[in-house]
């Protein structure tokens, strides 16, 4: 696994943070970040399982942790048009 692991400091403080409204963060040439209180749904309906309050979302559709990001997107050059990362 490329992704980077949050220190054992950040993982504490991120399960102890106030719940927040959600946040989506569009990375270039990477994943969405997902902060604050959210749910993610599988197809079928089911809750995919997650352990932090911010989670990185594969876009790239190469990850081998789908729907989460595992930084192959740097390995096979996943590149994001400049538009979609400027929208108003």
């Amino acid at each position: 696994m490329v992704m980077s692991a949050a220190s054992p400091l950040d993982e504490q403080n991120d399960r102890h943070a106030p719940l927040s409204s959600p946040e989506i963060v569009v990375c270039p040439n990477g994943p969405l970040l997902v902060r604050g209180d959210f749910t993610i749904a599988a197809a079928n309906g089911g809750k995919i399982p997650r352990r932090r309050r911010t989670v990185a979302l594969c876009r790239c559709g190469a990850s081998g942790i789908k729907p989460y990001c595992d930084g192959t997107h740097k390995l096979i050059g996943f590149r994001t048009k400049p538009d979609t990362e400027n929208a108003v």
